[in-house]
């Protein structure tokens, strides 16, 4: 598990101040690896760290924090002290994050892991952090999330793949919730407006209001992935032409046969070739599972963890 930084940024930018609440060391047996982390504001969380009264009074706590009781390191027996029967104990740390204290992460980055003294470290490296961070240099010593002499250590998300929906209706909800918690996956979700968007979006997602869809597709990275989910076939005949001029990953259009097939013969009358047209998958996800939104997100989000390669599966191409 890492720490999003991304994602923090995110929900600074849209709720002001947050509580951020991370598993950092573990003893006997626990709901959640260290390193489970989750993000708590007035009015929600986001995350999990293993749920039960463990997230519960953590989450209280976090909200306490946030109205300004004081936050940080806690061991907490799970047994003794919450009556689970895992029996187990974890060491929480709770930090309170707005864009003062964010300003200032970056000078805590060292050997791709974010670095900071918590309760009772000392203000200057001890030796054994010193001696550690070192051997993370020379890659002698794995990243993960631990406890040393009262500094924090975390490696910091760095996500493989993009991820760009065009769309905040049934399916690009559906598709956002299932994708959003994986490490490995960036998400950027586009709209025209932004009351499209729900009240309570993921916090480890970027949010983008564009009028015109299509001309953010030049913000994506080449090696992107790309769904295209918008109430508008024009709009989605728009974003269509804008991926094949800039270039992509993969890229499904929900639609029926039809609606695709109408798409191919324009865009083959706008110059492109029939080859680079079929790499856009339509109709998407696995048409066995149905056509209900969660079943369109379930077979669209299990063949993007399969691939993660120059297209999307053939299966993605079968006729709705």
């Amino acid at each position: 598990m890492s720490v999003d930084l991304d994602a923090l940024r995110e929900a600074v930018a849209q709720r002001g101040r947050v509580a951020r609440v991370v598993i950092l060391e573990t003893a006997g047996s626990v709901p959640r690896e260290a390193g489970a982390s989750m993000l708590v504001w007035a009015e929600g969380q986001s995350g999990t760290i293993g749920g039960g009264r463990l997230e519960y009074e953590a989450a209280r706590v976090a909200r306490a924090a946030l109205g300004g009781a004081p936050a940080g390191l806690a061991r907490v027996p799970l047994g003794t002290a919450l009556g689970q029967c895992c029996g187990g104990a974890v060491k929480l740390l709770t930090e309170v994050f707005d864009a003062a204290s964010l300003s200032g992460m970056e000078a805590r980055r060292q050997q791709g892991c974010l670095v900071r003294p918590v309760a009772g470290g000392a203000d200057e490296p001890p030796l054994k952090l010193t001696r550690l961070l070192a051997r993370l240099r020379n890659g002698a010593e794995p990243l993960r999330t631990r406890l040393v002499d009262g500094w924090a250590i975390e490696p910091i998300r760095q996500p493989r793949h993009d991820l760009r929906v065009y769309g905040a209706g049934h399916v690009g909800r559906a598709i956002v919730s299932l994708m959003a918690p994986l490490e490995d996956w960036r998400l950027t979700w586009i709209d025209t407006h932004a009351e499209r968007f729900p009240a309570d979006p993921p916090a480890n997602i970027a949010l983008r209001v564009a009028e015109d869809p299509a001309g953010s597709v030049a913000e994506a990275p080449p090696d992107a992935h790309h769904l295209i989910l918008t109430y508008s076939h024009a709009l989605d005949f728009a974003l269509c032409h804008a991926l094949l001029t800039h270039g992509f990953a993969s890229a499904g259009l929900i639609g029926s046969a039809t609606k695709w097939a109408r798409f191919r013969k324009r865009l083959g009358q706008l110059g492109h070739s029939d080859a680079s047209i079929l790499r856009i998958a339509c109709p998407i996800g696995d048409p066995s599972l149905g056509k209900h939104p969660q079943a369109i997100a379930i077979g669209v989000t299990g063949l993007l963890l399969k691939s993660r390669a120059s297209r999307l599966p053939a299966a993605m191409d079968r006729p709705a």
